[in-house]
């Protein structure tokens, strides 16, 4: 399929009890110019057996079987290095494309506009039987921002309003650079940031992508054992000096607070020791200061919920998506 428009990138890892219908969802596209690429890390279950049947059945579909388990990032960036689609499209093995325009409406925005780097859209979420659960969008309407102004809210709102990889479609020239692999949680948001540096963002409201919500889904894995928490202070040191970033150094100051301050609830809650918890202020602000900036923390933070609840408003469309 060298030469197709996009391709349909599937990591997977023992999800034999969802891969078919996320196989289905995407053969029912009425959008035909893809491959479909299916990277089997060395799962245990018989996700093989699930998946050849529609190898023999399809010529568009590529699957490739890891002789050993690479980890979640290191399979994302295989599969970014084996597509040959000019635009890529993450599906998780778990998850469903919710409407059959999904592949075509978002390539579609891609071809309309070169500055646009990254198209995105609402989504729902769905639970272990495909029922929806409920149906998420975290932008006012169909169009198109500034990729920067996007970086800037989901910064002041402390998290990912765009979405899981799932709900978004990128062009690989843009992300040759890979996922990185120090972050273990948010490292989709971290290489949306790094895309929306090079363009703008276009935004479907209508949800055209499913993700699943499950006890054996990675998230939540690396929510159990505490894996992710380094994840928020790369994020911060990576891109909070940036030209672009327009908020106060207070505020600067106050994000990385605000997640050591929860590190610190981690302790008083027994989820890690006293000793950890310390650790990880002493490495990024350091035990004194977190103690002295307790008071003006706790007056302040009220008052950035609300600031945080009104940011961002319509006034960062630049146009509308066609």
């Amino acid at each position: 399929m060298a030469g197709c428009k996009v391709t349909v990138c599937i990591p997977t890892y023992n999800y034999a009890s969802f891969i078919a219908e996320t196989i289905e969802s995407i053969l029912s596209q009425n959008f035909t110019d893809y491959e479909l690429l299916i990277v089997d890390d060395n799962s245990t279950d018989n996700t093989v057996s699930v998946v050849e049947p529609y190898v023999r059945r399809d010529p568009r579909i590529r699957f490739i079987v890891n002789p050993s388990n690479l980890g979640m990032v290191e399979n994302w960036n295989y599969c970014l290095n084996l597509a040959e689609g000019e635009y890529i499209k993450y599906v998780f093995g778990d998850d469903l494309l919710a409407s059959p325009d999904a592949i075509g409406r978002m390539a579609s925005l891609l071809d309309a506009d070169s500055s646009v780097s990254l198209v995105c859209s609402a989504r729902n979420f769905i639970n272990d039987r495909s029922e929806v659960i409920n149906m998420v969008s975290r932008f006012e309407k169909t169009g198109v921002l500034h990729g920067t102004d996007v970086i800037n809210l989901c910064l002041i709102r402390q998290g990912n309003l765009i979405g899981e990889p799932t709900v978004v479609m990128f062009r690989k020239e843009q992300a040759s650079r890979g996922f990185r692999l120090n972050y273990r949680q948010i490292v989709d948001l971290e290489m949306w940031f790094h895309l929306l540096e090079q363009g703008a963002f276009a935004y479907i409201k209508e949800p055209l992508c499913s993700f699943r919500i499950h006890e054996r889904q990675q998230t939540v894995k690396n929510r159990e054992n505490l894996s992710d928490l380094n994840d928020v202070f790369y994020l911060l040191d990576d891109y909070l000096h940036k030209e672009y970033i327009t908020l106060s150094p207070f505020m600067k100051k106050y994000m990385k607070y605000d997640h050591l301050y929860g590190i610190w609830k981690l302790y008083k809650k027994r989820k890690i020791s006293r000793e950890a918890a310390a650790d990880l202020i002493n490495s990024n602000f350091s035990f004194f200061s977190f103690k002295c900036w307790y008071p003006f923390y706790k007056v302040f933070k009220p008052c950035f919920k609300v600031y945080k609840k009104f940011a961002g408003r319509s006034d960062i469309y630049c146009g509308i998506a066609a």
